[in-house]
């Protein structure tokens, strides 16, 4: 099972709408595909319309240590993806991590329960430094931070989520391998001279930093990504074709080109999910 976390210091950069639209497009390629939403302010949780709906939850998971996938894991309407829900709403799981001997190793050690069960688990985290996030990370084989392209939220980068990671290298002793670290270039604007130069920067800022990359593929700032939002649906399925006269490629293709950088042992698998095809069984 591959675990994916994606990560950012700074809250609005897009770490919800990457991991529903990842997980929704590896869902209708063929995947087994579980969500989990680790933010108290739980929009994860709401973007997919459930199936069925579990009793328990995130906070169960981590508080008790509990280990029934059918009491943690809900369904979604998007066959083959599922989702444990965020249900800490008072925000008790960061004080009681803070304070338990393997508060930031409970996830690693968690997660084999779901390795038969799964191919693929993404992790959406809240947009603050915490425990929780520092052990979303440690629980990852890899970790994706959406970045906008202004130059303010690329000093922040290197700030809360570089230092991050920086922070826990000192892991590496109980032999668990901090994830290598890509940055995913959210909301671009195509016709913005500004924000092309800001990608350069970025780029070139952080090639010489090691296990960190700027990812090749990009998402634009075009209007189908708050449209799937809005009804509920992985943005592949709402734009699968570019539209006539527009230069950016359509969602469907942005999220292919993620997919594969970003995961290029499944390649195969995404590249044979043709524009307006889904996995048999979903909504």
């Amino acid at each position: 099972m591959q675990v994916v976390s994606i990560i950012s210091t700074k809250g609005g950069v897009g770490k919800t709408t990457t991991a529903a639209n990842l997980g929704g497009y590896a869902a209708d390629a063929g995947l087994r595909v579980l969500l989990l939403d680790l933010d108290v302010q739980p929009t994860l949780s709401s973007y997919f319309e459930l199936r069925t709906r579990a009793p328990a939850g995130i906070y169960e998971l981590l508080a008790f240590n509990e280990h029934d996938i059918s009491r943690l894991v809900s369904r979604t309407a998007v066959s083959g993806l599922d989702l444990i829900l965020s249900n800490d709403d008072r925000g008790q799981l960061n004080t009681l991590l803070l304070h338990a001997p393997d508060g930031r190793l409970r996830l690693h050690n968690l997660l084999p329960a779901f390795h038969t069960h799964y191919d693929l688990l993404l992790i959406d985290t809240q947009g603050a430094r915490s425990v929780l996030l520092e052990m979303a990370v440690l629980a990852s084989n890899l970790a994706v931070s959406p970045v906008t392209p202004e130059i303010l939220a690329a000093r922040e980068f290197r700030r809360g989520t570089l230092q991050l990671m920086r922070d826990i290298a000192p892991y590496r002793r109980l032999g668990i391998e901090p994830p290598p670290l890509r940055l995913l270039i959210n909301r671009v604007h195509p016709v913005s001279s500004n924000a092309r130069l800001i990608q350069q920067a970025l780029r070139e800022l952080f090639r010489s930093e090691p296990g960190i990359a700027v990812l090749s593929t990009d998402i634009p700032a075009i209007e189908a990504y708050p449209r799937a939002s809005t009804l509920g649906l992985p943005v592949h399925r709402v734009e699968s074709r570019r539209p006539t006269g527009r230069t950016t490629p359509a969602a469907f293709d942005t999220m292919r080109a993620l997919a594969c950088e970003l995961l290029p042992e499944w390649e195969s698998v995404f590249t044979r999910l043709e524009p307006g095809t889904r996995r048999r069984g979903s909504a």
